[in-house]
């Protein structure tokens, strides 16, 4: 699993002028079962995505896909770790343990 820590390096007009694109960008790995949960921090200087993938490779190659990378809006980070305990209700949507 990935937490995905995103920090916004430029005004929040301009970021938002690349909402549209990102949201779909999110909703595009939501779809494929790699993005888990994503939302903006308070106060809003960034977000955060947790995810499941392979390896970091993967995430790295997923993350040079977002708008905010590629118009160079916001500064990511990625912390790995491995899942080992989640709520009930989240265990059809974690592979808790095992490879996607």
């Amino acid at each position: 699993m990935f937490i995905i820590d995103l920090h916004y390096i430029v005004p929040l007009e301009k970021l938002d002028a690349h909402m549209t694109e990102h949201v779909k960008y999110l909703h595009k790995y939501y779809k494929q079962n790699v993005f888990i949960v994503s939302g903006r921090k308070v106060p809003r200087t960034g977000g955060i995505i947790l995810a499941q993938a392979n390896s970091r490779e993967e995430i790295d190659s997923i993350i040079k896909e977002d708008p905010f990378y590629v118009h160079q809006l916001a500064e990511f980070t990625v912390t790995e770790f491995l899942s080992s305990q989640a709520h009930p209700e989240f265990k059809n949507l974690l592979k808790v343990g095992s490879s996607r």
